[in-house]
């Protein structure tokens, strides 16, 4: 199964990068007042952007058990990933007015980014590691 482990990762940074920038494109249209960004067609492909990312994630995972927790990367972005989730459902539907979805649309496009980094140094501080070093 080793085999496969770059093509799945390919398949795995590739829904990372759609599910981001559609979850942008998403709250970007429903700050200017679009509503079709909530239309079934965008939420259904959302959906599958995100089932796509992860079952990749977990057959990644699945793949390299021993360096799941190594130095806490891994954990720390899933965890990060969880706030991602509740902040964009506060972005995108649950918060109460215009002010506060645009609070949560930044938070979320901010852990987002922090994830990323989190993904590429593969160190829990992501890119500050090199602050504090």
């Amino acid at each position: 199964m080793i085999e496969f482990y770059l093509p799945i990762k390919m398949v795995h940074m590739i829904a990372v990068l759609c599910s981001g920038g559609l979850f942008f494109v998403r709250g970007l249209m429903l700050l200017i007042g679009n509503k079709l960004a909530m239309a079934a067609p965008v939420r259904y492909l959302s959906y599958s952007i995100d089932t796509v990312l992860l079952t990749a994630a977990l057959m990644l995972a699945t793949m390299l058990p021993s360096a799941m927790f190594a130095n806490g990367w891994l954990l720390a972005k899933i965890g990060l990933m969880v706030v991602y989730i509740v902040l964009g459902s506060f972005a995108l539907k649950r918060g109460r007015n215009k002010k506060s979805r645009v609070w949560f649309f930044v938070a979320a496009v901010s852990v987002y980014a922090f994830m990323i980094g989190i993904a590429r140094a593969h160190h829990p501080l992501g890119f500050l590691e090199q602050i504090f070093k």
